[in-house]
């Protein structure tokens, strides 16, 4: 008993310890491209977001979770830049439209995306090609005042995207890597301008927590003129704000969305299986039981008891002659000799068994009271009729 109690004890401090470590050990990276101001996960734009007034001062940053039609139509904007740093652009052409309305009056706008998707790719003429083989790219600047002696280097395939179509009638190259393709691009609208990069990881937190990735980060947005307002596009990467439900928050969380989905599919596991049809229960029958075998030996036990051995002889004579009448159609009295002749002719039982058979009858007919030898031997008589009997 002390030993199992050892056991148990010894278990339960060995899973204590082990909850302990689980709790406490150092949690993954997580290396999702987010792109969100408040993540502080590697490819997070905190540090960006945190250092917007050392690198625009006095300037109002307006974060906007709406369309770029919603969020520039008949705002009026002037002196004012746009940024949109996201992995996908969410752009239509009425978004475009407003999108050019906006630059022509004078502002700027600055696009970092690896998928800068079908609308701007169409419109502007531009192919994006990105290998991402993990190993360090250089970045540079085309202009002599910002490009630096050495490339700038990315690892993680940080800077592998560029442009392999251009449209070289309208852009202008800003920027390439150290094969010499182009990763930095101004398009010119009216007084305002368009500056579009496939390497948004360089604004990342992993970048700008380096004095390089930092030093190549400032110098790419200081294309960027520092306004009045600067508008931070979070539509791309957040979705539209009236997108706030639960579901929304279950989806964003890695543990949670199993968690749902996993109590989805007990659910429909749970309903499949209660469609069934229910079986009710068999009642288990006991058989029914012979009861004329109980009845006979009760009546036999009934006979026996009162020992009258007469009665039993003359109901089992009735019993044989009822047989003989309605077998035969002979009715016999025991001393009718020529009907026992008859009787041995239909039945064709031998005469020695009829005559010694009738003889016991006529015997048991005068006695007063019947021997048990006598009424065993009239049973066997009978029983021997019976077996011999066509």
């Amino acid at each position: 008993m002390k030993g199992i109690r050892m056991y148990f004890i010894g278990s339960a401090v060995i899973l204590v310890i082990y909850l302990i470590a689980q709790y406490y050990r150092p949690k993954p990276v997580d290396w999702t491209s987010s792109y969100l101001k408040e993540d502080k996960i590697p490819f997070g734009l905190y540090v960006l977001h945190e250092e917007l007034d050392v690198l625009f001062p006095k300037t109002v940053v307006h974060v906007s979770r709406k369309p770029v039609y919603n969020t520039l139509k008949s705002a009026g904007y002037k002196d004012a830049g746009y940024l949109l740093i996201t992995g996908s652009v969410k752009m239509d052409q009425l978004d475009y439209q407003e999108l050019t309305k906006f630059m022509q009056q004078g502002n700027s706008v600055f696009i970092a995306a690896a998928d800068l998707g079908k609308t701007l790719k169409d419109t502007l003429g531009l192919d994006v090609y990105g290998t991402f083989y993990e190993g360090k790219t250089g970045l540079n600047f085309e202009n002599p005042v910002l490009k630096n002696d050495k490339s700038y280097l990315f690892n993680k395939g940080i800077g592998d995207a560029y442009f392999s179509r251009i449209d070289s009638s309208r852009a202008t190259v800003l920027g390439r890597n150290t094969a010499g393709e182009i990763n930095f691009l101004k398009y010119s609208y009216g007084k305002g301008a368009l500056y579009v990069m496939p390497n948004p990881q360089v604004f990342s937190n992993y970048c700008l927590l380096g004095k390089p990735g930092a030093d190549y980060a400032v110098k790419a947005l200081s294309y960027l003129p520092k306004g009045k307002v600067l508008i931070w596009d979070e539509y791309s990467t957040k979705g539209s704000i009236e997108n706030s439900s639960v579901l929304r928050v279950i989806f964003k969380h890695d543990a949670l969305r199993w968690a749902y989905y996993l109590s989805l599919f007990s659910l429909l596991a749970f309903v499949f299986f209660e469609m069934k049809r229910r079986q009710r229960i068999i009642p288990v029958l006991e058989p029914l039981q012979n009861s004329s075998l109980e009845f006979v030996k009760l009546i036999g036990k009934l006979y026996y008891q009162r020992r009258d051995n007469r009665d039993i002889a003359q109901k089992k004579i009735s019993y044989f002659m009822d047989f003989l009448r309605s077998r035969y159609r002979i009715k016999l009295t025991t001393a009718d000799l020529a009907m026992q002749e008859e009787l041995i002719h239909k039945s064709g039982v031998p005469q020695e068994t009829v005559n010694g058979l009738f003889s016991v009858i006529r015997n048991i007919d005068k006695e007063y009271q019947v021997s048990d030898e006598s009424l065993i031997l009239l049973n066997q008589l009978i029983e021997k009729f019976y077996k011999q009997a066509q």
